[in-house]
């Protein structure tokens, strides 16, 4: 009886569907990390723009989302702040099918462009990416269609879409297309999504040592992407995704800033310069700097 009273139950939020995206989180309960804690975690699934208000109302404690999920919600005054990176970079990219010739950001200039929507990493990383080739996004025809992409691509719906390198681009190599990418990382060098919480928790322990099991989460699945997704996959099923999109996700996940300073761990120099971006282009008024958005405090250095 003593050890149910002792075990605090945590809400996690992560956005979308069940899905092999979040393998690591998966693991880190399947696995008994969120236990050695003393915590019992419950994730709630759903779009970012339904669990942010949930985490503003005390019902969630943690939300999986973008960077700019938390970035804006601050920005509006909320007191949201991004704690752990799950990916080191944006795994954003422009892909398209090989007869389309888009080999360049100018190639762009006149296409169809697919997109989820004007919201999120998405749309800020290609926004960064026709800044860098001179290009605005009226040089472009923008459709917003939904998280279709690939279908849009391959139908000639649209010209290329904004999609994932561990997603979109693993399904066609998957069936036996080799599709032309463009990089968004050096025009939009940003950390990837990741887990955000009200700034008030930051000194809470039990922040801290829910931090620590999803970084035992990422340490697992870094090591055996093969035992991480047969441990989690009975929570997304057999329509979640397979170990091909993991096995992309694994070196995101990685990076020199992870191997000196802890998984999880946010790059300063890559918040800077994304929010530099966000702050030329209106986004961000100039009296904000990169560290209102972000904290390493949560983050084990010794868990690599």
């Amino acid at each position: 009886m003593a050890q149910a009273q002792s075990t605090r139950t945590v809400n996690i939020g992560l956005g979308y569907i069940p899905n092999v995206q979040f393998t690591p989180f998966y693991v880190a309960d399947k696995l008994g990390y969120f236990k050695a804690e003393g915590l019992n975690v419950k994730y709630q699934h759903g779009y970012v723009s339904e669990l942010m208000p949930l985490l503003l109302q005390g019902k969630l404690d943690f939300v999986v989302g973008d960077p700019e999920d938390a970035i804006f919600a601050r920005v509006q005054g909320a007191g949201v702040k991004y704690v752990m990176a799950v990916y080191q970079k944006v795994p954003v990219t422009v892909f398209s099918l090989p007869g389309k010739k888009i080999d360049s950001v100018a190639d762009l200039k006149g296409k169809t462009v697919g997109i989820p929507g004007t919201f999120g990493s998405s749309y800020f990383a290609l926004g960064a990416l026709l800044d860098s080739g001179k290009l605005n996004e009226s040089d472009i025809r923008l459709a917003s269609i939904g998280f279709t992409q690939l279908d849009a691509v391959r139908s000639g719906k649209v010209d290329a879409a904004v999609g994932y390198i561990n997603n979109e681009v693993v399904q066609l190599a998957a069936s036996g297309i080799k599709a032309d990418t463009l990089d968004v990382t050096a025009a939009y060098p940003m950390v990837g999504v990741g887990l955000m919480t009200l700034q008030k928790t930051l000194g809470d322990d039990t922040a801290k040592k829910v931090v620590r099991a999803v970084q035992r989460g990422l340490k697992f699945t870094v090591a055996s992407p093969a035992q991480a997704f047969k441990v989690a996959q009975p929570v997304f099923g057999a329509g979640g995704g397979g170990l091909d999109v993991l096995r992309a996700s694994v070196p995101l996940i990685q990076s020199p800033v992870t191997a000196a300073s802890g998984l999880g761990y946010s790059d300063p120099a890559a918040w800077s310069k994304a929010i530099a971006y966000l702050q030329k282009s209106g986004k961000v008024p100039a009296s904000f700097k990169a560290t209102d958005f972000y904290s390493n405090a949560l983050i084990s250095k010794t868990l690599k």
